[in-house]
Formats: structure tokens, sequence, C-alpha cells
């Protein structure tokens, strides 16, 4: 009896925090686990590889947009978004002017994209059974009834030529600083970690602690002691990352590095998660995706992750680390 209800107890426990957090949390830690193996490995292997690993992530990424737009009648061509982002972040990786291919490779890809959404291709059967599925979960029950929605060519032009802004441009800016001064991990590591270590960190402190709602109206769960726990973890993580990679004569002049990539982290990964949580409630879905068990999609995770990326890039190559 005692067993059981210690075990009852805990179940409770688990519940409280789950429903305080908006995850599952057990779910949730095994999937970022099971990323954090994934994505080392990937690193020590070859940084190169870790690209590819960006790449592939990326595809399934993009299918997500394309289902949630769908669930509002705007249509985003997918395939061309796949080729040219593909081929951008390729010629990001591989090039030897990799701000030029960046450049080159997304303002091509905002031409293309724009001609070929401008064709107004229907949806294909896959994606029409996705939106069905979406509608079925969507808080919001008129989903499925605005999926028909009709909109003008310019808006699924514009619409098209945001993604490729949110996914190939942000996505290319992760691989970058793998590119230049010498430190591929830590730079990867301080790209798609310490984003991930601030939401920790404002997810436990929020949950613990969290009293005055940051912005309510678009994200109830979000505290300003979330925000502050989000800040002081990312600082940690970034000073462990700093000191294990840089020599003490550099720390001499770049001693205030980890305390505002910190900050900045903190600050522009809460950003990210609120612009995510906007354009989620402005389609009225819960999440992105179902990918990742506990986490929802892949965008779900990697909201604050790239839009953080070009901030985190141009600290590190502006203070030469």
């Amino acid at each position: 009896m005692p067993h059981t209800q210690q075990s009852r107890e805990t179940e409770e426990k688990f519940q409280q925090i789950n429903q305080r957090t908006g995850r599952n949390m057990p779910q949730a830690v095994a999937t970022a686990v099971v990323l954090i193996v994934v994505i080392l490995a990937c690193l020590f292997i070859s940084p190169m590889l870790f690209a590819m690993l960006v790449i592939v992530f990326m595809i399934p990424g993009l299918w997500e947009l394309r289902v949630d737009f769908a669930t509002r009648g705007l249509r985003i061509p997918v395939l061309t978004l796949w080729i040219c982002s593909t081929a951008t972040l390729l010629a990001v990786c591989f090039c030897e002017w990799h701000v030029v291919a960046l450049a080159v490779g997304v303002l091509a890809s905002l031409l293309v994209v724009a001609v070929t959404a401008s064709l107004q291709i229907t949806l294909n059967g896959r994606t029409s059974e996705a939106v069905a599925g979406k509608a079925t979960t969507a808080p919001d029950a008129r989903t499925e009834l605005r999926a028909d929605e009709p909109h003008s060519r310019l808006t699924q032009v514009a619409v098209a030529m945001f993604t490729v802004l949110y996914i190939p441009l942000l996505a290319s800016c992760i691989i970058m600083p793998i590119t230049f001064n010498g430190h591929p991990v830590a730079h990867a590591i301080l790209i798609v970690f310490m984003p991930a270590l601030s939401d920790t960190g404002g997810l436990f402190a929020g949950a613990w602690l969290g009293r005055h709602k940051l912005c309510p109206t678009i994200s109830p769960k979000k505290s300003v002691e979330g925000l502050l726990g989000s800040i002081l973890f990312a600082m940690a993580g970034c000073f462990a990352v700093f000191a294990c990679t840089y020599e003490a004569s550099l720390w001499a002049s770049r001693w205030w590095v980890p305390i505002v990539a910190g900050a900045m982290i903190g600050v522009v990964g809460t950003f990210g998660d609120l612009c995510a949580s906007l354009i989620k409630r402005d389609l009225g879905i819960k999440d992105m995706g179902h990918l990742l068990k506990g986490h929802g999609g892949i965008l779900d995770r990697v909201d604050s992750i790239l839009l953080c990326a070009p901030f985190i890039c141009v600290l590190l190559w502006m203070t030469g680390m």
C-alpha cells in the first residue's frame, strides 16, 4: 500500500509538471537525449556531417510548415523550397566565399520560389490528408472549414518568400559558424545547444517559480522568471563552452563575450518562441508537427535556435572567437 500511494503521488507530480510546462516531460527528456547523442556524434565525426544533418532536419521542417499553412488555404511550393534550400545550405558549407554563397543562394531562392508560388499549384492528396489530420487535433474547430479559404496570388507569394527567409536563411546561419575561426565543434554547440539549454532553464524556472506573466496574450505559460532562468542557464552554458575551448590569454580581452552571448540567447530565444507561438495562434494550431515526441514538430524544437543563429554567428565573427 505505501508503495502504491508513493507511485500515485509521483504520477500526480509528473502530471502537474506536464500541465505547467505544456509538455510530456518524460517523452521530452527522452527525445532530447537522443537528439543530443545524434548531434554530438555527427559533430565529433565531422563538422560537414553536422551540416548534412541540418539539411536532413530542414526537409521535414519545410513539410511541417507546408501543412500548417495549408490549414488556412496558404500554399507554399515545398518541392521548390526543398531544392533551393538544399542548394543554398550546401553552397554555404562548401563554397570558399560563404557569405557570398549565402546571399546569392537566398536571393535566387526568393526569385524561384516567388515564381513557383505565383502558379498556385493545387494541393496533392498527401498534403490534403495531413491537413485533415491537423484539423482534427487543432484547438480551433474552424481549421478544417478554413483550409480552402481563398487568398490572393500576392499573399501566396509573400508567404512562400517568408518561408525562404525563415528556414533556409536562418538555417544557413547555423552552418556558417563551423566554417570560420577554427572552432567548428564549439561554434556548433553554441548555436544548437545554448538556445536549447536556455529553453530548458526557462522551462524549469517558469514551472517552479513563474508568477509574473511575460506575454499572456501570445504564450500564457511564459513568465518573467522563466526569461531570467533562460538568461542565467545560457550564460552558464556559454561560460562552460568558452572555458573548454579558448586559451586563457584570450579571456583577458574577451571575458565579456559569454555574458553578452548568454543574455542575447535568453532574450532572442524567448522572442523566437513567442514569434512561433504567434504564428501557431494565427493558424489555429497547437504544434507545428508531431515528429519529435514531447516537443511537437521539428520547428517547435528549433524556433529559438533559428532566430538565435544569426546573432551568435555575428557575435563570434566580430569578436574573432
